[in-house]
């Protein structure tokens, strides 16, 4: 009851922003950040909860994506109905891989490369056919209004993103408290002894990738409304399977507001970095990779962890005999 309180507290608390924040930077800097927390609840879903990590959410993000861009574009299809086929399309790919690597047991780093593979297949093919622009990528038209998905100020996608992220909040709830979030866990914890209590390790991490792909490919749905343009590199790129990865770890890895937490540090990071370095080429992966390294080998529970880490040479030192004896 006190994680369903926290949330209503946090819709609470952010609702009424657009009214008071005026600035168009960091409205947008907010909105941003709620994109980037609902993206990194469908990595959590899979990997804090199942235990799968996956290094290609962007295969799930860009069919989402490319689905709503499309159906806009060549039938005309409303952005609301293309934001729930985009939901659709991307759960469905990620139903066709979960079947593909669970069959074979596939776990552990093969399943994290399969994925990468997956979705690197993906961007060569969005390279190559018409439909999707090839290399150019897709534009989509502007028609600005709520019944299209895109809102004439930025306040309209914050407050759309906020009740996203709230739902995912509400859904993040539902699961620790239901059985099939139970049985996520104890897969996640060890599959023969969950499959020895009865548990089918193969159904429970299907269903998880599924809704997973479909959380990832809604948020891609959202993404074509918010910057009108979608292209193989941003769409499959590693970019965003990065960011969708890298929330939840520095949040706090199986955790209800681990990808809110760890989404509004990860930017406010970046930002930093923009003022400090400016804008040089790549400064981002530079600065995310540094602190995914930091984050597991000082924080692997996430800043909800925080009141466990010791910086002292004890640390240091256990940390240097690890590495000899790796």
């Amino acid at each position: 009851m006190r994680n369903l309180t926290a949330i209503f507290v946090f819709l609470a608390v952010l609702l009424p922003l657009p009214f008071v924040i005026q600035s168009d930077f960091w409205l947008t800097w907010l909105t941003l950040a709620l994109f980037y927390a609902y993206l990194g609840q469908a990595w959590n879903l899979l990997g804090g909860y199942g235990g799968q990590f996956s290094f290609g959410h962007a295969l799930f993000f860009g069919t989402g994506a490319y689905c709503t861009a499309i159906m806009q574009i060549q039938f005309g299809v409303n952005a609301w109905a293309g934001f729930v086929l985009a939901a659709i399309a991307a759960g469905i790919v990620g139903a066709g891989t979960g079947w593909l690597v669970f069959r074979y047991g596939l776990r552990g780093s093969y399943f994290a490369l399969v994925t990468l593979a997956f979705a690197e297949v993906f961007r060569i093919l969005a390279n190559t056919f018409a439909f999707t622009g090839a290399g150019v990528g897709l534009l989509v038209p502007l028609q600005p209004g709520i019944a299209q998905m895109q809102f004439e100020s930025k306040a309209g996608f914050f407050w759309l993103l906020l009740l996203l992220v709230v739902a995912g909040l509400l859904f993040t709830w539902w699961l620790q408290n239901a059985r099939f979030g139970a049985r996520l866990m104890a897969v996640r914890e060890n599959e023969d002894a969950a499959r020895a209590l009865g548990v089918d390790p193969f159904n429970t991490k299907l269903l998880a990738i599924t809704a997973s792909g479909a959380i990832a490919g809604s948020a891609g749905a959202v993404y074509v409304q918010l910057f009108l343009y979608i292209d193989p590199n941003i769409a499959y790129g590693p970019a965003m399977s990065v960011e969708a990865l890298l929330v939840p770890i520095i949040g706090g890895l199986g955790t209800i507001f681990g990808p809110v937490l760890g989404a509004f540090a990860l930017h406010a990071i970046a930002e930093v970095g923009r003022l400090v370095f400016g804008e040089a080429p790549g400064l981002n992966l530079v600065l995310y990779g540094l602190l995914l390294v930091l984050m597991v080998l000082f924080l692997p529970n996430g800043l909800f962890g925080l009141g466990k880490v010791s910086f002292g040479a004890g640390a240091l030192r256990r940390l240097f005999k690890r590495g000899v004896h790796a």
